[in-house]
């Protein structure tokens, strides 16, 4: 891996997350196995809710309903996402690329669906990455690494009902 030059700033991202909730109150997770757009995947890094890059013109929402049809093939209209609930700011290095990635994350309830990845770029093919539905208590009981990290702190708080309040600024 090459280093990032002196006084280059990082790549400004605006994100849009869903955090995608089954009936039963399961959060839908992706298992992230790359650490820079060239390396070969590995073993889960962590897991995340699923997401990706705001695309020029188009609003958070929106990019949120898009990332879920992309990497999960799951087809909602933006209205229906709740939130927004969470803001995150997390700066990481993705190969020699240090990235500032502003994540907007929304909430999607009562989801029932078999993940089938729709058009997904030619790295998230590569990546191949796993999913998973878990519950609240395995998320809490597992030494995985979440994105965002106090994930099992957040949880029960979306779970209880209706996000009606601003969003939460949470922590790594």
């Amino acid at each position: 891996m090459s280093a990032v030059p002196r006084g280059v700033p990082p790549w400004v991202r605006p994100t849009a997350r869903v955090v995608v909730l089954a009936p039963d109150g399961r959060v839908l997770l992706l298992g992230a196995r790359l650490t820079g757009p060239d390396a070969v995947p590995g073993d889960v890094l962590f897991w995340a809710t699923p997401g990706g890059g705001v695309e020029e013109g188009e609003s958070v929402r929106v990019a949120a309903a898009r990332e879920l049809a992309e990497e999960v093939g799951l087809v909602v209209a933006p209205e229906a996402l709740e939130g927004p609930v969470w803001m995150r700011r997390h700066v990481g290095r993705f190969g020699d690329q240090e990235i500032d990635s502003r994540e907007t994350f929304f909430v999607l309830r009562d989801v029932e669906h078999v993940v089938v990845p729709g058009a997904r770029t030619e790295l998230e093919v590569r990546a191949d990455e796993p999913h998973r539905w878990w519950s609240a208590s395995e998320v809490a009981a597992s030494a995985e690494a979440f994105a965002p990290r106090e994930l099992a702190e957040l949880l029960p708080e979306v779970l209880s009902g209706p996000w009606t309040g601003p969003p939460r600024f949470v922590d790594g």
